[in-house]
């Protein structure tokens, strides 16, 4: 995928999240849009989008299949945040892969009246909710509990743990601090719910802290 020029990537680094998902369902729909790609210049948006990409996969209609696509990138996102990162990184195998922009389709037409009333009652406030590395890592953490979640097989979950994640998403997209607070207490309440009652979630970190050390 083409970026858009550099006059476009400066107006849409300003624009609300329905004008970014209207730039990037335009062009050939069978064309890949490329992890790398997606984030681009758009600044302090850029893991909100990347993360709203990455949660695309957890609503195929597949069992087991979205969840394990999707997963373990929100929690290298969710890594990302919680170490302080400023701007994504992404490891090149994973960076020229993505979704087709048909599928970016699909969700912008499914998403619009929801992201329509949206973006009546988000705006850019509570900066320290977004900003400042507590906060950050907070997010973090929350997003990377979530994706290793979504990794789990547990039955008629991946819709809940989606929408979640745009919930986070939009967040930080719109830069709205307030409702990334919403995000945390939903956040935690679906940890609670799904990972802790169901012991499944520590087992799967403890393995994860096995491999890596």
């Amino acid at each position: 995928m083409k970026p858009p020029g550099r006059y476009d990537r400066e107006t849409l680094a300003e624009a609300g999240t329905r004008s970014l998902l209207d730039a990037f369902a335009v062009g050939n729909p069978d064309e890949v849009l490329q992890l790398g790609d997606v984030f681009a210049g758009l600044g302090k948006r850029s893991f909100g989008m990347l993360l709203f990409v990455t949660t695309l996969p957890a609503f195929i209609p597949i069992p087991g299949v979205g969840g394990a696509v999707s997963g373990p990138l929100v929690v290298l996102v969710g890594l990302q945040l919680l170490f302080g990162l400023r701007k994504p990184w992404l490891p090149k195998f994973i960076a020229r892969r993505g979704p087709h922009r048909h599928l970016m389709v699909r969700f912008r037409n499914r998403l619009s009246p929801w992201l329509a009333r949206l973006e009546r009652v988000v705006r850019p406030r509570a900066s320290a909710m977004l900003d400042y590395r507590p906060a950050s890592a907070v997010t973090g953490m929350m997003l990377i509990l979530l994706g290793l979640l979504l990794s789990l097989p547990i039955p008629f979950t991946n819709f809940v743990f989606g929408g979640l994640l745009l919930l986070f998403a939009f967040a930080l997209l719109e830069r709205d601090g307030r409702l990334m607070a919403i995000a945390w207490i939903a956040g935690a309440a679906a940890v609670a719910v799904f990972g802790v009652l169901s012991g499944q979630l520590a087992a799967m970190a403890a393995r994860w802290v096995d491999l890596l050390i």
